[in-house]
């Protein structure tokens, strides 16, 4: 049987991650760590210095590195997510099969938390619907909304008001939900606020979230939208990536 952990690591900060993920890691036979291409190399180099930094001497995993398949950018997104994750699937069922023919512990490093807008247990779902024997256990991990309001040091919600979590492209294709005071987006590829009527509403932004080159932006979205844009696309074409999260409220 394989035990399978999804160890939610936070932001890349090792500070962040908490004594149940550190656990988890030690106690792991083999650890992945996915690659996605030279443009994000960062990412993977912040798993390897995790394992680096946090496996004890007296633990030895194997750590295995493997390149993420990449997601079809058809139109039908829906069906490419759902085609993208059978293929992850069978990438991760022939690592553990290869490195685990007896079965053991396998331990993978999820950004953020495994709960939120991550496809790890959707995709960990798939390996038992395959006839992989295989238990799997969740150690949590801080999500960039709390990052987010850490570092603006603002709580999440307005006072005994609900929040609504979406994504970027939920926001432009339907604008601001009717009953929200507070919105949280993720998933932007950039800009989906300039969908919406800009008067009226505060943004706190941040990207590289809890990373040395963490950046925030906060203030009236009609008179920072524009600075978010541009610091965006600089600091995109800088590091060849870029993770960013924004929280969007009415006042």
């Amino acid at each position: 049987m394989i035990h399978l952990s999804l160890i939610g690591i936070g932001t890349g900060n090792t500070e962040h991650v908490t004594l149940a993920a550190v656990r988890a890691l030690n106690q792991a036979d083999l650890i992945l760590l996915p690659r996605k291409g030279d443009a994000k190399s960062d990412l993977i180099d912040l798993r390897r210095m995790l394992c680096r930094d946090l496996l004890e001497a007296s633990s030895r995993p194997r750590i295995v590195e493997f390149d993420l398949p990449r997601r079809d950018a058809r139109a039908d997104y829906l069906g490419a997510v759902d085609d993208w994750h059978d293929a992850i699937a069978e990438v991760w069922a022939d690592l553990m099969a290869t490195h685990l023919p007896e079965g053991g512990r396998v331990g993978m490093l999820i950004w953020g938390d495994p709960s939120l807008y991550d496809s790890s247990l959707r995709i960990a779902e798939r390996l038992g619907g395959k006839g992989q024997a295989l238990e799997i256990r969740v150690e949590p991990g801080i999500t960039s909304l709390q990052a987010l309001t850490a570092a603006h040091c603002i709580p999440l919600n307005a006072l005994a008001e609900p929040v609504l979590i979406t994504t970027g492209r939920r926001l432009r294709e339907r604008g601001w939900p009717s009953d929200a005071e507070s919105v949280a987006v993720m998933l932007d590829s950039g800009g989906a606020f300039q969908a919406l009527p800009q008067e009226g509403l505060t943004v706190w932004w941040g990207a590289y979230l809890g990373m040395d080159k963490q950046c925030l932006i906060d203030g009236p979205l009609v008179d920072v939208a524009a600075t978010i844009l541009e610091r965006r696309a600089a600091l995109r074409e800088r590091h060849g990536w870029i993770m960013d999260v924004y929280l969007l409220r009415r006042v």
